[in-house]
């Protein structure tokens, strides 16, 4: 089930991307993370593509998958150094953005994020709001990012930039 899911979204991206519209955008983040992975992880680092539809003045709806990452962090125990694993996800995910202003937004992704590798973590309920500032050709947003698992959660705030195609 994971893969169709994954397969889908890549290939509905891929569509997209191959009409070089106005809509289709790629870029990166990186975040500090929070929640329960806050103290065996270092980093969120990742890369997002989205493709959005305008339906209303200013009001954009769309499609959003990527890849993200919890960089593990090393720690000393009595019995040496261990490194946590790292947590990576897919998230796919439907998109929101409004522009209240000229080139401010606000928006929000929800979705299923799917863990890269079961025996770490669980796949889950996937949200990101985030707030930026747009022009032309880019995007610099404020984002916090959750992933609701089973009897937990992994969770970011961060900063992202996304080129617009």
């Amino acid at each position: 089930m994971k893969k169709m899911l994954l397969t889908v979204a890549i290939a509905t991206l891929g569509i997209f991307g191959a009409q070089a519209q106005e809509g289709f955008k790629l870029g990166a983040h990186v975040g500090l993370p929070m929640g329960d992975v806050e103290e065996f992880t270092t980093l969120n680092l990742g890369i997002d593509a989205s493709y959005h539809w305008n339906v209303g003045e200013g009001f954009d709806v769309g499609i959003a998958t990527g890849y993200t990452t919890f960089l593990g962090e090393e720690f000393d125990t009595p019995l040496g150094t261990v490194e946590a694993e790292d947590l990576s996800y897919i998230p796919v995910a439907a998109s929101a953005r409004y522009s209240f202003a000229e080139n401010w937004f606000g928006g929000v992704d929800l979705g299923y994020a799917l863990s890269t590798d079961d025996e770490v973590s669980d796949s889950g309920f996937y949200y990101q709001p985030k707030a930026g500032y747009q022009t032309m050709k880019i995007d610099v947003f404020a984002f916090y990012k959750g992933i609701s698992l089973d009897g937990g959660n992994a969770s970011a705030l961060g900063i992202g930039a996304a080129y617009k195609f």
